[in-house]
Order: structure tokens, then C-alpha cells, then sequence
């Protein structure tokens, strides 16, 4: 896979990186990468995947523009306000790498279309904030052995995890919380989105090229009021009804 002199000039800094260079930068060409949520994580990270280099770019979302997106939604203009989010996010994608392909999704993802969308694409980025929709892209992810890369947030706490089969999200959140927050009821600081949204990105070019060590196993938790950051693992359950019956992943 060749690039042209314009690929070469874009993604320069890329190439000269030790632990990308062409072979990575290839991947990234290479590479289908879903996101599914094109909200305050998913903005961001898919800005950060397109001006990376991914080939194709895969977007869920059923949801239109609003005004009160835009305060941490940085993909969207004002002009977009009552547009379809994919619609809005694919023509800003293109604008910013015409080299980048958009595939479009204007559905809500669960366990009906899950696995058959998941399907189409080596990597998957999770970045919405309802529950049944993350078990349905967690349980799909597992049964098609695709790496998922998850990011949540609210008020001043973001984390981000990478899960390949085994342990999986379910094995971290087994069951929707009783108490659980959305962005909409208890808010959330927009900046915060683009921290986390950009550390999904960078996690999955990460998972692509090879380089590093990635978060698999791994869950980051920033807390931006007190500016600090712990990692925790992630055990597998045994019992888990997603990935419970797989081997232990390598």
C-alpha cells in the first residue's frame, strides 16, 4: 500500500516516529475502525482518527444536532444544528482528510444490528452513555473477537478501557447500576470530552500500529477537579455472560 506525495507531506510526523513509520502508517490506512456514539467521546475521537490516517471510519448515530451539543461536541459548527450527526460529522471528516472514507450509520445500536454492524470493522470505539447500548456493542465485540475501546465521563471524571474478548465490559459492569448518570441529568465540563475522547483515539492507533503497551485489562480513571490519574486492572469473571465461556486472551 502506497501513499501519494500529498499522504507523505500529511502524515509526516507520523512517519518519522519510531514506533509507527510507514509500516504503521500503512496500517492506519488499512484499517475499518467503528465509532459508535458521534457525541461528546465520539466527536473527538473520531476528529483524532481521521486526521491520523485511518482508511475507513465507521459512524453510529440515530440523533441530530442541538445547540447544547456544541459546548463539547467540537466536531459540529452552530450551522449544523438540526442536521443528522453522521451526516454533519462525515462532510467535517472529509473536509479534514479527503483521503478518509465515512461509512454512515443514522440507526440506534442494540442487540439486533449489533453484531451485524461490528462485523464490518476491525476496531470498535465506544463512547455513548446508555447502558443497553454498551452491553449490546460489548456482547457484539466479543462474539466477532474485535477489539473494543471504551470511554465514559460525567461532571469531572472520564475513563477509558481497552477490552479484547476476555475481560470484556461486561466483566467490569455486569449489570446497569441502579444509580446510574447520564451527561444530560448531571452535566459535564466539555473539555473533559475532549481528554477522553482523544485518549480513545489514541489507544486505538495504539491497538493498530503495534506501538506501546495499550490499556487491554487496563481501566485509566482521570479525575480532572483534583488533575490525577490511577490505573486499575480488570479481572475476568468467570461467570460472565458475555465472554465467560472464552480462553483468556494473550
Amino acid at each position: 500500500m502506497s501513499f501519494s506525495d500529498a499522504e507523505v507531506e500529511r502524515y509526516a510526523r507520523h512517519l518519522v516516529l519510531r514506533e509507527i513509520g510507514g509500516p504503521g502508517q500503512q496500517k492506519l490506512k488499512a484499517a475499518r475502525v467503528l465509532v459508535v456514539g458521534a457525541g461528546g467521546l465520539g466527536a473527538p475521537a473520531a476528529l483524532y482518527l481521521a486526521a491520523a490516517g485511518v482508511g475507513t471510519l465507521g459512524l453510529v448515530d440515530a440523533d441530530t444536532v442541538s445547540l447544547s451539543n456544541l459546548q463539547r461536541q467540537v466536531l459540529f459548527a452552530t450551522a449544523d444544528a438540526g442536521r443528522p450527526k453522521v451526516e454533519a460529522a462525515a462532510e467535517h471528516l472529509t473536509a479534514l482528510n479527503p483521503h478518509l472514507v465515512v461509512e454512515t450509520h443514522p440507526v440506534w445500536l442494540g442487540e439486533a444490528n449489533a453484531r451485524e454492524i461490528v462485523s464490518r470493522y476491525d476496531l470498535v470505539l465506544d463512547g455513548t452513555d446508555d447502558f443497553a447500548t454498551r452491553f449490546a456493542v460489548n456482547d457484539a465485540c466479543v462474539a466477532e473477537r474485535r477489539t473494543l475501546v471504551s470511554g465514559a465521563l460525567g461532571r469531572w471524571t472520564g475513563q477509558v478501557g481497552v477490552f479484547q474478548a476476555k475481560p470484556c465490559y461486561r466483566c467490569l459492569v455486569p449489570e446497569i447500576p441502579p444509580d446510574a448518570e447520564t451527561c444530560a441529568l448531571v452535566g459535564v465540563v466539555g473539555a473533559l470530552a475532549g481528554v477522553i475522547g482523544s485518549m480513545m483515539a489514541l489507544e486505538a492507533v495504539k491497538v493498530i500500529t503495534g506501538a506501546g503497551e495499550s490499556l487491554a485489562g487496563r481501566l485509566l480513571i482521570y479525575d480532572a477537579l483534583a488533575a490525577e490519574t490511577r490505573t486499575v486492572r480488570i479481572g475476568a469473571d468467570p461467570a460472565c455472560p458475555s465472554c465467560g465461556g472464552l480462553r483468556t486472551a494473550t
